[in-house]
């Protein structure tokens, strides 16, 4: 399938780390106090009890002196601790003094002061450049993506761009060039163009291992992408309508589910885009967020006439609160491999379906124990009501013929006051 597993980090290290600094910066802190006091017993006992006032005016200068430096150390440790913290967590901002950074990239990330001065409803007085600050770490990589032609055509290098995506920098900077264009020769209109295979001219091939549609059906890109590519002799052409085991649920069931209030969904890591293929058969509108990791998903996507989502699963979904009926995840939900970043993903999930909407897990692979464990947790905090729930075994798409453990559910979101 489209989706991919993003390995951007370690959440557990880095919180740890944070609480490292913490704690270096409770002990500096309670040092200073207790040395601020020793100055000050000091230098209101060591006089005698008849010193003149000159003497005390001179002692209590010398407190002051004491407990500025005191406090001047203290935030000099402050910022040297924030700056250690920004250091082991990544968010270090971009130094565009660099001598090998792209003149595009320093003048996309400057500040750019609006026109006519402050804006009266915003309250900003300056546009400022969206870039995932990620992009520290691979500023050699993003200088070679923001090098190109002024007003020429863009390098041939959406593989780079994906390669940042990858590693945690999203968004990327825009640019100024014109993209490669392929000529869409074949297009069938809609609806036909939900069923009917395409040339193999109509994408980019372009730092891909294929070069063909034959090629991406003979090989297993993802574990829910085998022959998906395939419209018309593959497995592809029977999913969501023709049950091949029990955690298989059908789209017409599941739409009974939502009572006719199913009109736009979220299908998330949604591979070749056959669940939005089956929901617009029906009438509703579904986005299919993807990568094109190994294949050309998004072209594809679009080719059958549905709305691909170039986003990887690290970036929070671009949509307003409470808009969607219905939410569809399949293994994808579990590619960032800690259990933290599930959490995140389902929050920002929870999010974005409205009360009463459905979250539809479907075919979620359980590796072990441990993993299902967690997962069912996790939705019992939502508090979803259960309206389908099957955990069940079925042999390996591969050709392993080893069972797997997978769980199919779904859920509908309560209306929370």
């Amino acid at each position: 399938m489209g989706s991919v597993s993003l390995k951007i980090g370690d959440g557990t290290a880095r919180f740890k780390r944070a609480s490292l600094c913490s704690s270096a910066l409770n002990v500096i802190m309670l040092f200073s106090v207790l040395t601020t006091n020793l100055f000050a017993l000091y230098a209101f006992t060591s006089s005698p009890q008849n010193q003149t006032v000159h003497h005390a005016h001179k002692n209590i200068s010398l407190i002051s002196e004491q407990v500025s430096l005191i406090l001047r150390e203290i935030d000099s440790s402050q910022r040297k601790l924030a700056q250690m913290e920004k250091e082991l967590l990544g968010y270090e901002n971009i130094d565009i003094s660099r001598p090998n950074i792209a003149n595009e990239l320093k003048l996309f990330l400057q500040h750019h002061s609006l026109p006519l001065g402050k804006d009266s409803r915003t309250g900003i007085t300056e546009m400022v450049a969206s870039v995932g600050h990620s992009c520290e770490k691979s500023i050699d990589v993003l200088s070679q993506y923001m090098s190109y032609k002024l007003g020429g055509a863009c390098p041939d290098d959406w593989s780079l761009a994906q390669k940042l995506i990858l590693r945690g920098c999203e968004p990327l900077p825009r640019r100024r060039c014109l993209a490669k264009s392929v000529s869409k020769v074949g297009l069938f209109p809609f609806p036909l163009s939900l069923w009917k295979p395409f040339s193999d001219k109509i994408v980019s091939w372009s730092g891909l291992g294929c070069k063909s549609f034959d090629c991406l059906n003979s090989k297993k890109i993802g574990k829910d992408c085998v022959g998906c590519f395939d419209l018309v002799n593959g497995t592809e052409r029977q999913r969501f309508i023709k049950a091949r085991g029990k955690n298989d649920f059908l789209v017409d069931d599941v739409l009974a589910l939502g009572s006719g209030g199913i009109r736009i969904g979220l299908d998330i890591g949604g591979g070749s885009g056959s669940f939005a293929a089956r929901m617009a058969e029906r009438g509703v509108t579904v986005i299919t967020s993807t990568l094109n990791v190994d294949a050309p998903f998004n072209e594809f996507i679009a080719a059958r006439g549905l709305f691909p989502l170039f986003l990887s699963l690290d970036q929070r979904f671009p949509f307003y609160d409470n808009v969607f009926d219905l939410v569809h995840a399949m293994n994808g939900l579990g590619d960032g491999g800690r259990a933290e970043k599930m959490e995140f993903l389902m929050f920002d999930i929870d999010r974005i379906l409205r009360a009463g909407g459905l979250f539809w897990l479907d075919n979620f692979y359980c590796a072990d124990e441990e993993r299902k464990r967690i997962l069912t947790r996790l939705i019992e905090r939502f508090g979803y009501k259960k309206l389908k729930w099957v955990v069940g075994e079925k042999v390996d798409a591969a050709g392993t013929g080893k069972s797997q453990v997978y769980l199919s559910a779904v859920l509908q979101k309560p209306i929370r006051v």
